[in-house]
């Protein structure tokens, strides 16, 4: 690969950037996916696979750069037992508060306590 990685952070709808500015405010040093689609590119602007070290430009759903962040620490977390470091680092008020989220936006999946998530810490 002749560039630097990419990720792009939804929102509710293509002109919600709330996460990007989440990530330029420097509140939000955390996102966590599923280990299945961790590993997977999701087109143009989602290469999947990050890991430490890796520096990795932010898209927005329109498609637009809005910052570059370094990935620090990659690790697999349950569902039932999410870090501190993580929750926070997503900037959620509490473990509970993330899983709920989660439990909205995907609802296609069973998220069981034992159920992995892949953490990416930038």
């Amino acid at each position: 690969m002749d560039r630097r990685k990419r990720l792009t952070f939804w929102g509710a709808d293509e002109n919600d950037d709330s996460l990007p500015r989440s990530v330029m405010e420097g509140r939000k040093t955390v996102t966590a996916d599923t280990v299945e689609d961790y590993y997977k590119p999701y087109g143009e602007y989602g290469d999947g696979s990050w890991a430490s070290g890796d520096i990795i430009e932010v898209y927005d759903l329109k498609q637009r750069l809005r910052c570059i962040i370094k990935a620090t620490k990659v690790y697999v977390i349950r569902f039932g037992a999410i870090p501190e470091e993580v929750w926070r680092g997503e900037t959620f008020s509490s473990a509970e508060e993330f899983r709920e989220c989660h439990v909205r936006c995907l609802p296609h999946l069973d998220l069981h306590d034992d159920f992995e998530f892949v953490a990416l810490h930038f």
